[in-house]
């Protein structure tokens, strides 16, 4: 069953991610730089900080703080109300922003970077030291990443593309190689955006404009479907003290009439499937 739990009218609903220190779920509206958080002891929810520019992700870093990636490639640690930036800004990103990123078990940060006009979107590494690597170029929407079950390959989506790729992923470099297409997505099932992996290596598929989360096997076969209420599903995590509880962001809550009642809401679905902590990040 999907479960509506907090309806903010995001117009980009995006990054859901489980708060392990917290025990709650945190999750932002892209162009509107709002960032929430959600606490399923006690059902309250709150937009607890708004930034002024775009919040394209963030990661939880190993102390608890929120790691932001924002617009012009800017990088800042969130601590209360106050950014400290560790980038101000990539020059090649100036028309740009970030979208959707991903701690590795080092503590180093993918970050997939907008297109912009005369120039496509890029993939970057985030090392531990704060410097800024770009690894892959050429991309028409950054989006959803994860990492297989024996943390030897990296997924990773290019939604213009509407394409899964596959990579080999070396942990103590955090080098990526051998790219190869694990799921193309067909016309009419919507556009992969965000992603999760459980602890079978199955992986979770949000599709913007599919109206569901698709989950796929090791092989790239489609087991199931989730059906939403509403058109845009962006992205996915899983959560919960057990990592039973699927959190999904959607969007389009600035017209509801397109893509539903309650479009840019954040929901949950409880399963007997068991997620995966997301790696937390470690950027100094």
């Amino acid at each position: 069953m999907v479960e509506l739990i907090a309806d903010y009218k995001c117009i980009t609903g995006e990054n859901p991610m489980w708060h392990p220190l917290e025990n709650r779920v945190y999750w932002l509206d892209i162009p509107t730089g709002r960032l929430f958080r959600y606490d399923p002891q006690s059902g309250e929810h709150e937009n607890f900080f708004t930034h002024t520019e775009d919040v394209g992700g963030f990661t939880i870093q190993q102390d608890g703080s929120l790691l932001l990636f924002m617009a012009c490639g800017a990088i800042g640690i969130l601590q209360g109300d106050q950014i400290s930036y560790i980038i101000d800004e990539i020059p090649e990103e100036k028309a740009s922003r970030f979208n959707d990123v991903m701690a590795d078990p080092a503590g180093r940060v993918f970050c997939g970077t907008m297109p912009q006009e005369g120039r496509l979107g890029t993939l970057y590494r985030l090392d531990t030291d704060g410097s800024i690597h770009p690894l892959l170029d050429g991309i028409g929407c950054s989006n959803g990443m994860g990492f297989t079950g024996d943390l030897k390959q990296m997924y990773y989506t290019d939604s213009t593309k509407r394409e899964i790729y596959l990579f080999d992923y070396e942990r103590e470099t955090g080098e990526i190689s051998n790219q190869r297409v694990f799921i193309r997505t067909p016309d009419d099932e919507g556009v992969p955006d965000g992603m999760a992996v459980d602890q079978d290596g199955y992986i979770w598929s949000a599709r913007w404009d599919g109206h569901g989360l698709f989950r796929f096997d090791t092989e790239g076969n489609l087991e199931r479907k989730i059906e939403f209420p509403t058109a845009k599903v962006s992205s996915v995590t899983f959560g919960g003290e057990d990592y039973t509880d699927i959190y999904a962001t959607t969007a389009g809550g600035n017209d509801k009439a397109n893509n539903g009642e309650e479009a840019g809401a954040l929901f949950r679905v409880r399963t007997n499937i068991k997620g995966k902590p997301e790696f937390l990040s470690r950027i100094s």
